[in-house]
């Protein structure tokens, strides 16, 4: 499956049960980068805006790069209200952006499904001279019981889960994303909190998904709901993340 159309039919759980981010984050990302209330951020690979909005929100104006017609359209929903918002339906290896016109370039549960070469070369025609990127994931905690187990399931039901799995990305891969010694790497606790009907939602907003009605789907969520009873509490269960940012000058 393209990269670009791997979720065109999963965006309503994208929009539903996929976490936002920690507001520690947002806070060290404007000092750190150094951004003031006129800065101009390219938010690449956008999806449905969750980034773009927590932007939005701290008074920035942001310019939404997404290749799938789908989640772009629900960002623009979800976001077009607002006059400091503008969108383009590309990817990040062509963005369409004019030469050294922003301040930060952000990248949040993307950077991964990017060609690592040519987006780097696009990030370095758009961004000004004085600007930065910003890498960032959710990342879940594998050191929690839960989430171990809940690893080996996706390894064993979802074919592809192994090869598009951001974590496959290495600390030399990402530090040669930016000049030499240049890369900060900041951690953040996040989590999420979900019933069984959420955490199936929050599977399925999954680019790594089994389609729905195959053999390894009903596995899977037979599985799920093993684990799901095995977990909860008073009806509920916890995911814990790390969120990691990753932010600096490129090279």
């Amino acid at each position: 499956m393209a990269n670009e159309t791997r979720f065109s039919n999963r965006v309503a759980d994208y929009i539903k049960y996929r976490p936002s981010y920690p507001q520690a984050l947002i806070e060290c990302l404007i000092s750190r980068a150094q951004l003031t209330v006129d800065a101009q951020v390219a938010d690449i690979g956008a999806g449905t805006g969750i980034f773009s909005k927590l932007l939005l929100d701290r008074g920035f104006t942001v310019m939404a790069v997404e290749p799938n017609a789908k989640m772009l359209a629900a960002a623009r929903e979800q976001l077009s209200g607002n006059d400091r918002f503008s969108y383009q339906q590309n990817n990040a290896e062509q963005t369409g952006l004019a030469d050294q016109s922003v301040d930060l370039i952000c990248a949040a549960q993307a950077f991964h499904w990017f060609n690592t070469d040519l987006s780097k070369q696009e990030f370095r025609r758009i961004l000004k001279p004085d600007g930065y990127l910003a890498l960032v994931w959710n990342q879940r905690s594998l050191q929690q019981p839960l989430q171990s187990e809940y690893e080996q399931l996706l390894r064993k039901y979802s074919s592809d889960y192994s090869q598009v799995n951001h974590m496959n990305l290495t600390p030399t891969e990402l530090a040669s994303c930016f000049a030499q010694g240049a890369m900060q790497e900041y951690s953040f606790d996040n989590q999420q909190e979900f019933d069984l009907s959420g955490l199936i939602g929050r599977i399925q907003s999954t680019s790594y998904c089994p389609a729905t009605g195959s053999q390894a789907y009903e596995q899977l969520m037979a599985a799920v709901k093993v684990l799901f009873c095995k977990y909860q509490a008073g009806g509920k269960l916890r995911l814990e993340y790390e969120t990691k940012l990753y932010l600096g000058k490129l090279c």
